[in-house]
Order: structure tokens, then C-alpha cells, then sequence
């Protein structure tokens, strides 16, 4: 049976998409920690924990991810991207990216911000238009 996170990556679910290549895809959180919060994951792998993907799938992932960091960074005001990997939520592999203005903003146990659809849209255009240019 396909995670929540396959369905989202084939278009079942909708999402905010930020980015996308053949095997990695990236959206935003819709329970994010800050603006601009997203994840990211492989497209056709749905293990659970990182470190049991091939290195060539986990290379990817990384190198993906960085790629839509940068854009983040550019799109979202913000001193840095933060990068944590839990994976206890969904059983899919997935990287959290989270625009950080304090070491404080990366704490999972703090209240997740409320925003609209129309605000959701705009930072996912913003940080899709930011990726296009890299």
C-alpha cells in the first residue's frame, strides 16, 4: 500500500510542490514550524529510515535537497535552512527543511504556525521560482 507521502509525489493527493525531478520531490509542510517549511523525499523508495536506502538513492536524496535549500534561503527571509530527519510520522523517508532564524525555530515541539491556502501558495511559488533559477 502507498504512504501519504507516494500519493502526494504522484499527484492523489495535492500539495504545495516547490520542486520536483524525476526521483525527488519537494513540498511544503502543511504543519510547518515556519514559513516555508518542506519536505522532501524520494519518489520511488518508500522505506522508513533513511540509512536503509541504496547510497545512490541517499546521494540523491541529499544533493536534491540541498538544491531546494538554496532556494528556500533565497525565497524565505531567514539566516539559515535547518535540516532534520525524524521519519517517526510517516513511514517514508523524509527530509525536513526549515527556515531558521534561531537555533530555537528547529524545536518540533513548538506550536506549528497557521496559514492560509493563498499563503501556502505564494512561498511555494516563491521558493519554486528560486529552484527554476539554480
Amino acid at each position: 500500500m502507498a504512504t501519504i507521502f507516494t500519493k502526494i509525489a504522484k499527484g492523489e493527493i495535492p500539495s504545495y510542490k516547490v520542486a520536483e525531478n524525476d526521483d525527488y520531490y519537494a513540498f511544503l509542510d502543511i504543519n510547518p514550524l515556519a514559513a516555508g517549511h518542506t519536505l522532501v523525499i524520494p519518489k520511488h523508495v518508500e522505506d522508513d529510515y533513511i540509512f536503509h536506502l541504496e547510497e545512490d538513492v541517499y546521494l540523491g536524496l541529499c544533493a536534491f535537497a540541498r538544491k531546494v535549500a538554496v532556494a528556500i534561503k533565497a525565497a524565505v527571509p531567514c539566516k539559515r535552512v535547518g535540516v532534520a530527519v525524524l521519519g517517526m510520522e510517516v513511514p517514508h523517508v523524509h527530509i525536513h527543511l526549515v527556515p531558521l532564524s534561531s537555533e530555537s525555530d528547529l524545536d518540533f515541539r513548538k506550536e506549528k504556525l497557521a496559514m492560509t491556502a493563498d499563503e501556502f501558495a505564494a512561498i511555494a511559488a516563491s521558493i519554486q521560482k528560486e529552484y527554476e533559477k539554480l
